[in-house]
Order: C-alpha cells, then sequence, then structure tokens
C-alpha cells in the first residue's frame, strides 16, 4: 500500500506568519493533531502540533498555589513561527506505507506530511493508519477479490479467506498469476500479511 492511498488529502494547512491562537482554534475546528506550516509560496516550512501551541498559553492561577506566584518574564510565543518544528520528517506520494509506519514508530511522530511539487499534497497520522487497519475482514476480502478480477490475468481463480488482516489465496495458477495475485492483494488497506496456498490437481 502506497502513501498516497492512506493520506488525508486536501490537508489543512497554516502560513508561518498565523497566531498561536489561530492555530489552535484550526486544529480544534478540523479536530487534528498538527498542521504542516507553508510559507508563502504554499511550501512546507514546518509542522506544528498540539503540544508545540500548549507551551506557555496558560498563567498560572494563584487560587492552586499557598504563595504569590512570579508571573513570567517573558511573553508567551505568538506566531506559529516561534513555535513550529522545522526539521520535519515527510513523505512522498509514492512511499511505502510500511516503511512510513516503520519510520514513524522509530520516531515516535504522529504526524507526516506528504510533499510532492509544488507543496503539501497531504499528511498521514497515526489515525490515518490506525483507521486502515480497522478495517473488517469481509471488506478487505471484498477488496482483494475487486483487485484480482479487474486487474489480474484470465480472471478469477482465487479463493480468499481473510483473518484479522492476513489474507490466505488458495489456488491454481502458474508463477507469474500467483505473483500478479500476491502483488494485488497486497494493495488493498487493511491488509497485513499475504500468504499463497497452490490448489493441486485432486484437491477441492
Amino acid at each position: 500500500m502506497l502513501v498516497r492511498e492512506a493520506m488525508t488529502s486536501p490537508v489543512v494547512t497554516i502560513p508561518r506568519t498565523a497566531t498561536v491562537r489561530q492555530a489552535i482554534r484550526v486544529l480544534h475546528e478540523h479536530d487534528i493533531t498538527a498542521l504542516p506550516v507553508v510559507d508563502g509560496a504554499g511550501r512546507l516550512a514546518g509542522i506544528v502540533s498540539e503540544m508545540d501551541l500548549l507551551r506557555g498559553v496558560f498563567e498560572r492561577d494563584p487560587r492552586a498555589f499557598a504563595r504569590p506566584v512570579a508571573t513570567p518574564a517573558n511573553p508567551p510565543p505568538r506566531l506559529v513561527e516561534e513555535v513550529m518544528t522545522r526539521e520535519v520528517e515527510t513523505a512522498r506520494p509514492n512511499t511505502d506505507v510500511a516503511d512510513l509506519a516503520d519510520t514513524m514508530m522509530r520516531t515516535r511522530i504522529k504526524s507526516v506530511p506528504v510533499v510532492a511539487e509544488p507543496g503539501v499534497v497531504g499528511i498521514v497520522s497515526r489515525r490515518d493508519l490506525i483507521a486502515i487497519l480497522a478495517r473488517g475482514d469481509a471488506r478487505i476480502r471484498d477488496d482483494v477479490l475487486a483487485a484480482i478480477d479487474e486487474y489480474g490475468p484470465g480472471g478469477r481463480r482465487w479463493d480468499v479467506a481473510v483473518r484479522d488482516g492476513a489474507v490466505e489465496l488458495r489456488g491454481g495458477a502458474d508463477e507469474p498469476a500467483r505473483r500478479i495475485a500476491g502483488i494485488l492483494a497486497r494493495t488493498v488497506p487493511g491488509v497485513t500479511h499475504v500468504s499463497i496456498q497452490e490448489t493441486t490437481r485432486g484437491q477441492s
């Protein structure tokens, strides 16, 4: 499965000159956790997350302390470009989702912008990946059969079983047909593993 099949698109972005309060409202209104930050030409300049936007925005309530609390000497950040992360992990539309998932787990990044000229074309979040894996086995099976019917050579030759996202293809076919069927099955959202069992003559 490729990133372009998993990403959220079109993506909600925010200019680097926006205020922190504006960014907070955009996150809340769209129920998202991160925003790609773009420059005046629409190119990726950074990313800003909920954590970034929460830094320093709340003043301490004196009712929570027995003694007076000192007021911070510096005002909280006002613009997105003051709090955004500039070094951004990105993906391309043709990146393999498995590679992206490995990167997100290794780096503990929650959202990855997808870039292609001339700018940001989508974003993939942990929530997007979970939604893919949450697809039911019956729906996955239907999509695998549809993919093989549409693109596989010689029409349907396969019995398809799916359990917890793992697909088993069973049928009589030559090596090229088996390879193509396996490739097609792996492109279906929610598929976690594909195995191919050849049915020999005399088997039912």
